[in-house]
C-alpha cells in the first residue's frame, strides 16, 4: 500500500521533590528590588539617606545595566528536525537491509532523532540479566553510513570498502561483519566487553569535545542581578564523572578485542570530517535512541541529559517504557521521548497505555544543571519549550478484524481512523491533551507478516494469533513555533512494523551576537558619574562622604 510523495506530505525511578519546588517558587516568584533594567524609582519604597546604601544602589544599577539581556539581542532561527521510529521485532540488521525507509537519502535536516523498539528479543535474558548491545552497535554503524557516507559511495556496510575510502565509518563498517562472530566467541560470558564495544563505536562518531554537550552553554550575559537567578555551570569534575557515553573503559578485554576496538575508534582528523555527529546513544533493553546533529550546530547544543523509565514487568522493568532526551539548542529547550507502551488488543488495554504515558510524565526527572534567565533549565518533560514523543505507542483500532479488513480494502482511512484508540482517548482528554499529531494518510503500520506486504491476520491459522491492523507507531508534538512538513511511513519489509517518519521546522531562540556586541560597546561608554544623582550639591555631599569612607 505505497503512497505518492504528495500524499506523504499531507500527512531507574526518580524521586519527586515537591518541597524543593515550593521553596524554589518562593525564591523566584517574589518581587525583586533590584530587577534587571530597573533604572527608575524602586518599587520597594525604601528610602535611605545613607551614602553607603546609595553606593549599593548605584552598584546594583550598573550590574543590571551591563548584564541584563535586552530583548533586542534575541532572534529566532528555523531548524529542521527529522524524527523516525521503528519497531524492528527483535531482529538484528542484515547485509540486505536498505536504510532509505528509515533515514531518507534526500533529507538534509539539521537534527536526526532516531528511535527503535525491540532491537533485541524481549526475553528473560535481555530483560532480567543483561541487555545485548551487539545489535545496537550494528544499527549505529548503519545509521552513520546513511548520514555520513559520501554520495558517490555505494559500499555496503557489511562488505569491505574500496581502498580509496578512508573515512572512519567505512573502516568501522568493514570490521563489523567479519569480527562480530569472533568477538562473540571471544567474549562469551563477558558482559563488560559488550558494553565496551558499543561505547567505542559510539565514541568514534561523537564530537571531539563531547563532554561540553552535557555542561551549561548559557552565555554570561544572561546572569541576572540576583545570584539565585544566575546560571551556574556544572563543575568540570562532575561532568567527567557523569559522561558515561564516551568514557574510556579500563577493563582488560583481551588482545583480540583490543584490535577490533582500535579499528572502529576514529582518529580526531577523521572525526572532524563527519557531516553529522552523534550526541546521544542510549539503550534500555529493546529501546534504543540516537540523536545526530550537523557538525556546525554541535557548538550550540547544551544541557544534554537522558532519563530512562521502565514500565514493563511489575511496572518497572525495561521491556516497556521510554528513554527521554533533554537538551537546549541555542536558547530553546527540547525533549525527545522514545517509548514502547503496553501491548494488547483486548478491550480496556488502552487504559494501560494511558497509564504508561501519565506515569512517564510524572516520573521522568532530568538532573539539575543550572538556572537560566530567571528560571531553571527544565527538569520535567512538560517544562520544555518543544517536546516530540514518538515510538510504538501500541494503540489499536476499536473494531473487529472483519470490519477493519473491510475498511482497509476500501482504503477508507477516515472511517478507520475514527475508531483509532489514540484519537478516542485524546478527544476524551484522558491522554496527550493539548498535543498535536499530523493527519494520517498512510495504512496501518502493524502487524505484517515478515518480508511481506500482507497483514499477519490474513495468514494466521487461528484467531488467537491474529492481530487486527493498527496505527501503533506514532509521532506527536507540543510547543509553539513547531510546524510539521511531512508525516509518512516507510515500506521496508524487514519487520512486522513499518517505520514511521516525520519532518519538522522548529523556531528556536538564539542570541544575536552582532546586536549584543553593539549594545555592549555602547554600555561601556557610560561613566560612573552618569549614574550618580543629578543634583550638584547633593552629589558633592555624597562624593565627599564616600571618599572619606572608602579606603584609597
Amino acid at each position: 500500500m505505497a503512497f505518492t510523495g504528495e500524499e506523504k506530505m499531507k500527512g531507574c525511578h526518580p524521586k519527586l521533590f515537591g518541597t524543593k519546588e515550593k521553596k524554589s517558587a518562593k525564591r523566584t516568584d517574589g518581587p525583586s528590588c533590584n530587577a534587571a533594567g530597573d533604572l527608575g524609582v524602586s518599587s520597594c519604597k525604601v528610602v535611605s539617606s545613607s551614602p553607603l546604601r546609595t553606593l549599593s544602589g548605584v552598584k546594583s544599577i550598573r550590574l543590571s545595566h551591563f548584564l541584563a539581556q535586552p530583548s533586542g539581542n534575541k532572534k529566532t532561527e528555523p531548524i529542521r528536525i527529522f524524527v523516525s521510529t521503528w519497531n524492528v521485532g527483535g531482529k538484528a540488521p542484515t547485509a540486505e537491509l536498505n536504510m532509505d525507509d528509515f533515514v531518507p537519502p534526500d533529507d538534509h535536516s539539521d537534527i536526526y532523532v532516531l528511535g527503535f523498539q525491540e532491537i533485541v528479543p524481549l526475553n528473560a535474558g535481555n530483560v532480567l540479566v543483561i541487555e545485548d548491545n551487539e545489535p545496537a552497535a550494528k544499527w549505529l554503524v548503519l545509521i552513520n553510513q546513511a548520514l555520513n557516507r559520501p554520495a558517490d559511495n555505494d559500499t555496503n556496510v557489511f562488505q569491505h570498502p574500496s581502498p580509496s575510502v578512508e573515512s572512519t565509518s567505512s573502516r568501522a563498517s568493514s570490521s563489523l561483519d567479519t569480527s562480530f562472530s569472533d568477538l562473540a566467541k571471544t567474549a562469551t560470558g563477558s558482559t563488560i566487553f559488550q558494553k565496551s564495544f558499543l561505547k567505542a563505536i559510539s565514541k568514534s562518531f561523537m564530537p571531539l569535545h563531547r563532554k561540553q554537550l552535557k555542561a551549561c552553554n548559557c552565555p554570561v550575559e544572561m546572569i541576572k542581578s540576583s545570584y539565585r537567578d544566575a546560571c551556574f555551570r556544572r563543575p568540570k569534575k562532575h561532568v567527567d564523572e557523569t559522561d558515561s557515553s564516551g568514557e574510556e573503559e579500563k577493563e582488560n578485554t583481551g588482545n583480540s578485542c583490543h584490535s577490533v576496538l582500535s579499528e572502529v575508534t576514529s582518529a580526531p582528523t577523521a572525526r572532524d570530517q563527519l557531516k553529522y555527529n552523534l550526541i546521544v546513544c542510549k539503550q534500555m533493553v529493546g529501546i534504543f535512541v540516537t540523536v545526530w546533529v550537523k557538525k556546525e550546530l554541535v557548538q550550540h547544543i547544551g544541557h544534554l541529559r537522558t532519563s530512562c523509565i521502565g514500565r514493563g514487568i511489575l511496572g518497572c522493568l525495561g521491556n516497556k517504557g521510554c528513554i527521554s532526551v533533554s537538551m537546549t539548542v541555542h536558547q530553546t529547550s527540547f525533549c525527545f521521548i522514545c517509548s514502547h507502551l503496553a501491548s494488547g488488543q483486548k478491550e480496556g488495554d488502552e487504559f494501560k497505555r494511558n497509564s504508561d504515558v501519565l506515569e512517564i510524565l510524572r516520573l521522568t526527572l532530568f538532573s539539575r544543571l543550572c538556572r537560566r534567565a530567571g528560571r531553571r533549565i527544565p527538569e520535567k518533560i512538560l517544562e520544555h519549550d518543544k517536546v516530540i514523543w514518538f515510538g510504538d505507542l501500541n494503540y489499536r483500532i476499536a473494531l473487529s478484524y472483519a470490519d477493519t479488513k473491510k475498511l482497509l480494502t476500501e482504503n477508507n482511512w477516515d472511517a478507520l481512523f475514527e475508531k483509532d484508540q489514540l484519537k478516542i482517548e485524546r478527544d476524551a482528554g484522558r491522554v496527550f491533551k493539548g498535543w498535536n499529531e499530523g493527519k494520517i494518510y498512510f495504512a496501518p503500520t502493524y502487524k505484517y507478516s515478515y518480508n511481506s506486504d500482507a497483514y499477519a491476520g490474513e495468514t494466521a491459522t487461528s484467531n488467537k494469533k491474529r492481530r487486527t491492523p493498527a496505527w501503533c507507531d506514532r509521532i506527536l508534538w507540543r510547543g509553539d513555533g513547531t510546524s510539521q512538513l511531512s508525516y509518512y511511513r516507510g515500506e521496508s519489509k524487514f519487520s512486522d512494523h513499518r517505520p514511521v517518519c516525520g519532518t519538522f521546522i522548529v523556531e528556536v531562540e538564539a542570541l544575536d551576537r552582532k546586536a549584543r556586541r553593539r549594545s555592549s560597546n555602547a554600555d561601556m561608554r557610560i561613566g560612573a558619574e552618569e549614574l550618580l544623582p543629578k543634583d550638584k550639591n547633593k552629589g558633592k555631599g555624597i562624593s565627599r562622604s564616600l571618599s572619606s569612607k572608602i579606603p584609597q
